[in-house]
C-alpha cells in the first residue's frame, strides 16, 4: 500500500505539444505520429501522468496558434504542472512564444519542460539554454525567411511564378515550373471573354461560369471577390506582378492583353446589365426581317380546331414610312424546308473537296516562308526594349532612378514589350488559320447536306446564320445574302444536290465565258481559301473552265426561294 501511495505522489501531470506546420522549414521534422509515439515512451520512463495530447498543424513562426494558448491558459489554472514536447522549436519560434514559455517558468506555472532531444531544468543555466535554443528557432526562420525571399527573386528574374500556380494552370513539381491546366483554363478564357461583353456583373458573371462546372484549388465554388481578383490578374496574359512589380512570365498566357485591356474597361465602368424581358422561344424569331418594309419577323402559336399546334411567322409592319402589304402567315415547318434545300447548294462533292484540302495544305507550307520579315522585324523591335529595360536597371543601381521611378518605367517597357509579343503571337496565329479556316470551311461544305437532311432545325438555322446574312421572309419564301467563298459554291455546279454530286460537264457549262478572280478572305470570318498565285494556278488546270473563275459583283446577288 506504500509503494503505491510513493508512484501516486511522484507521478506530475503533463501535457503532450505536438506540432508540425505546412511551411518548408518543418520539412524534415518527425511526422506527428513519431513525435506522440516517442514523448509517451518518455513519460512512462519518467512516470509523468499525460492528462491530453495537443496536436497543432500551424506554423509558430508567429503568435496567434489557438490551440498552444488554450494549453497555457490551463497550465496557469493549475491543470499541469510541465509540457513534453520534441524540441523547444515546437513550442516557439518567434519572441513573443518564447518569452512568455521563459516567464511562466520564472512565476513558476510550468515547473518542468521535457524534450528528448534537449536537456532543461529550471534553472538559471537551464532558462539560459532555453532562451538560447529559442533563439536559434527564430534565427532558422528569419534566415530562412531571407532565403526564400532571394529564392523568389531569382524566380521572377527568370520569368517563373514563386508561388502556388493560380487557378487555371498547374504547377509540376518536378521541373518546377507551371503549364495550362487544360480543364480550368477554357472557363478562365470563358469569362474574360463573357465580362468583356459588359452583360454581366461579377454577380452574374459569377453564377455562370460556377453554373459550368469550374472550381478552386481544393475544389470549393468561386466567390465574387475569387472573380474580381481573377479578372484583375495579369498573370493569365503572360505577365507576372509580384510585390507592385511585372515581370515577364515563360508561361503560356491563357488570354490577349487586349482581352484583359477591355475587361479592365468594362470593370471601370461598373457596367450593369439591362433587364431583358422573357419571351416564350421560337425557333425563327428575330432571325429573319420582312422582305418587302425591312422590318422584323415575329412569330406566333395557333392551334387548330383539331387540336393540333402549329407555329407561324409574319411581318411586325411597325415601319411607320411604308405601308406592308405582306399578310401572308408561313409556318415554321415551311421554313425549315427551305433553309434545308439551300443548305444542299453549298455542299462540295466529296472528291473535289478533298483535293481542294491537299492543295491548301502544299500552300501553307509555300506561304509560312514569306512571314519571316515580320517576325525578324518585331523581334528587333523587343531587342531593343530588352537594351532599355537593361539600361533602366542600371540607372536605378547607379540611384540616377529611385524605386518608384524604376518601377514606374520599367512597367511601362514590360508591357510595350507584350504588346508587341501578342502581335506577333497574332500574326503567327493568323497565318496558321488562314489556312486552318479554309480547311475548316471545305469540311463544313462537304457536311452541308448531311446536316441538311438531319431532323434539327436548330442546327440548320445555326449552319445557315454561318453561311449568310440579310435573311428575309417575303410572300412565304425566304432569301438570304451568302458571304463570298459560299455564295461561289452555291452559284456553282459543284454544289452537290439531293439528288447527287455535280458531274465535269455541269462544272463546264455552269462557268463558260467567265472570269478568273481570286477567292479571297474579306473583312468578315470567311476563310481565305484561293491565294495569288499556287493554289489557285493549281485549281485552274485542273478545273479550266470552274466556278471558281465566275466574276463576283461587288454587290452579292440573293439566293432564295421564290
Amino acid at each position: 500500500m506504500t509503494n503505491s501511495n510513493n508512484t501516486k505522489e511522484q507521478t506530475r501531470k503533463f501535457f503532450i505539444y505536438a506540432r508540425k506546420s505546412t511551411d518548408s522549414e518543418d520539412r524534415q521534422v518527425r511526422s506527428i505520429g513519431d513525435q506522440i509515439s516517442e514523448l509517451k515512451e518518455l513519460a512512462k520512463k519518467e512516470n509523468l501522468e499525460i492528462i491530453d495530447t495537443i496536436v497543432e498543424k500551424q506554423t509558430a513562426k508567429k503568435p496567434g496558434r489557438p490551440l498552444f494558448a488554450e494549453m497555457l491558459k490551463k497550465l496557469e489554472a493549475g491543470e499541469a504542472v510541465g509540457i513534453l514536447a520534441w524540441h523547444p522549436d515546437r513550442l516557439a519560434r518567434n519572441s513573443v512564444d518564447g518569452g512568455q514559455i521563459i516567464y511562466l517558468v520564472d512565476t513558476g506555472v510550468i515547473q518542468e519542460l521535457k524534450f528528448p532531444t534537449f536537456w532543461f531544468d529550471p534553472t538559471p543555466q537551464g532558462k539560459f539554454m532555453l532562451s538560447i535554443a529559442f533563439g536559434q528557432s527564430k534565427y532558422y526562420v528569419d534566415n530562412l525567411s531571407e532565403n526564400i525571399k532571394r529564392g523568389h527573386r531569382q524566380k521572377l528574374k527568370n520569368g517563373l511564378w514563386p508561388q502556388m500556380a493560380p487557378l487555371g494552370y498547374l504547377n509540376n513539381k518536378e521541373t518546377k515550373q507551371i503549364y495550362v491546366d487544360k480543364e480550368k483554363s477554357p472557363f478562365i478564357e470563358k469569362a474574360f471573354e463573357a465580362y468583356a461583353t459588359g452583360n454581366y456583373t461579377l454577380k452574374n458573371l459569377r453564377k455562370k461560369i460556377n453554373d459550368l462546372g469550374l472550381v478552386g484549388k481544393k475544389g470549393k465554388m468561386l466567390s465574387v471577390s475569387n472573380y474580381q481578383y481573377l479578372l484583375q490578374n495579369p498573370f493569365y496574359y503572360g505577365l507576372i506582378r509580384y510585390g507592385g512589380e511585372f515581370y515577364e512570365g515563360k508561361h503560356k498566357p491563357i488570354i490577349s492583353k487586349k482581352l484583359f485591356d477591355e475587361v479592365q474597361e468594362v470593370m471601370k465602368r461598373k457596367s450593369k446589365p439591362q433587364k431583358v424581358k422573357k419571351m416564350k422561344f421560337f425557333l425563327y424569331r428575330g432571325f429573319f426581317k420582312c422582305g418587302e418594309c425591312g422590318f422584323t419577323i415575329t412569330a406566333d402559336k395557333k392551334i387548330k380546331k383539331s387540336g393540333k399546334e402549329y407555329i407561324y411567322y409574319y411581318c411586325t409592319k411597325k415601319n411607320p414610312h411604308h405601308q406592308c402589304t405582306q399578310n401572308v402567315f408561313t409556318r415554321e415547318e415551311k421554313i425549315s424546308s427551305q433553309i434545308s434545300e439551300e443548305l444542299q447548294k453549298v455542299s462540295l462533292p466529296d472528291d473535289c473537296a478533298d483535293w481542294m484540302i491537299k492543295e491548301l495544305k502544299k500552300e501553307k507550307i509555300q506561304s509560312s516562308k514569306s512571314s519571316d520579315f515580320f517576325v525578324q522585324k518585331t523581334e528587333k523591335e523587343l531587342s531593343k526594349l530588352d537594351e532599355k529595360l537593361e539600361k533602366l536597371m542600371n540607372a536605378y543601381l547607379e540611384s540616377v532612378l529611385n524605386i518608384s521611378e524604376y518601377q514606374k518605367a520599367k512597367n511601362f517597357l514590360i508591357n510595350q514589350k507584350q504588346v508587341l509579343k501578342d502581335k506577333l503571337n497574332a500574326f503567327e496565329l493568323k497565318s496558321n488559320n488562314r489556312f486552318e479556316l479554309a480547311d475548316k470551311f471545305i469540311k463544313d461544305s462537304k457536311q452541308a447536306k448531311i446536316i441538311a437532311s438531319k431532323e434539327n432545325p436548330e442546327g440548320i438555322r445555326d449552319f445557315l446564320k454561318k453561311i449568310g446574312s440579310n435573311f428575309q421572309i417575303q410572300n412565304q419564301n425566304i432569301s438570304f445574302l451568302p458571304r463570298g467563298a459560299w455564295q461561289i459554291v452555291a452559284k456553282s455546279a459543284l454544289s452537290a444536290s439531293p439528288a447527287g454530286e455535280a458531274t465535269a460537264p455541269q462544272v463546264r457549262k455552269t462557268s463558260e465565258n467567265s472570269e478568273i478572280v481570286n477567292w479571297r478572305r474579306g473583312r468578315d470570318s470567311n476563310p481565305q481559301v484561293l491565294a495569288d498565285g499556287g493554289f489557285q494556278n493549281r485549281w485552274n488546270s485542273r478545273y479550266p473552265t470552274s466556278p471558281f473563275g465566275v466574276n463576283i459583283p461587288h454587290v452579292q446577288p440573293r439566293v432564295g426561294h421564290g
